[in-house]
């Protein structure tokens, strides 16, 4: 049974109108003066999420300067305890990147104990799960099934970083986001070949071209980072964050019309 009527009516909506946008400032960023500069950007530009490293501390600070409901990401589910009881409204295993960084991959079995053990400490909690993009398409589609069946309310694709563009400019954009799109594609055709409704976020590599790509390629919601949490300057952030809900919005817009 999904838990995602439990997260507040303005992400429903947009999960509804598929355009969430989903601002993370990263798994192992617990710079406070960092992660404020994000949240702020992130509620200045409209974003409708801001995901976080799982620390409570954190999750108070930005409740501080930002109303934007708060998802926290850690891949040790003992740390989400802490952080749901100062105010975070989703859970999530995964934004794996920096632990790419350092050699260590997820297997999907690895995935699933992890689900399990989240699910038995947190029952009453949403949960959003990635499925890492090292295990071959095929396998990242059978893990997705497997983890709705564990009780997971969100699937969450990733590859930028598995994708080195070759081309600067607006190809380099499209190559880049290529194996998150596939993921979120293949994933989404399986899922409605076996009815299932858990909803997709797309993230890693995406960008104000890409994401209306993400939500054609089946997602109901985009995850951005480093597009975002790389610049260091909050008109900058802003004007990002503005820029990608923007270009959810006219897709939606698009979609009408056609």
């Amino acid at each position: 049974m999904t838990l995602i009527n439990q997260l507040p009516q303005k992400v429903q909506k947009e999960l509804t109108r598929k355009s969430l946008l989903k601002v993370i400032s990263g798994l192992n960023n617990f710079d406070m003066q960092s992660v404020r500069l994000i949240a702020k950007a992130a509620l200045m530009g409209g974003a409708d999420m801001i995901d976080l490293a799982c620390k409570p501390e954190l999750v108070e600070e930005v409740q501080k300067i930002s109303s934007l409901p708060i998802c926290v990401s850690a891949v040790e589910p003992k740390l989400f305890t802490d952080s749901v009881k100062a105010g975070a409204v989703l859970l999530e295993i995964g934004n794996f990147d920096s632990f790419y960084e350092k050699g260590i991959t997820f297997s999907a079995e690895q995935i699933i104990s992890l689900t399990k053990e989240t699910k038995d400490l947190l029952p009453d909690s949403p949960l959003s799960v990635t499925v890492p993009h090292t295990l071959t398409l095929d396998k990242q589609v059978e893990l997705a099934i497997k983890l709705v069946k564990e009780g997971a309310d969100f699937i969450q694709t990733e590859g930028g970083k598995s994708s080195t563009p070759l081309s600067s400019g607006v190809q380099g954009h499209f190559e880049k986001a290529v194996p998150t799109l596939s993921a979120t594609f293949s994933i989404s055709q399986e899922f409605a070949k076996n009815n299932i409704n858990t909803p997709i976020m797309c993230a890693s590599g995406l960008s104000e071209i890409t994401c209306p790509l993400a939500i054609a390629s089946g997602a109901s919601a985009v995850g951005v980072g480093s597009v975002v949490n790389k610049l260091d300057d909050l008109i900058a952030m802003i004007a990002a964050v503005r820029a990608l809900k923007e270009s959810l919005d006219d897709s939606l817009i698009r979609q009408k019309i056609t």
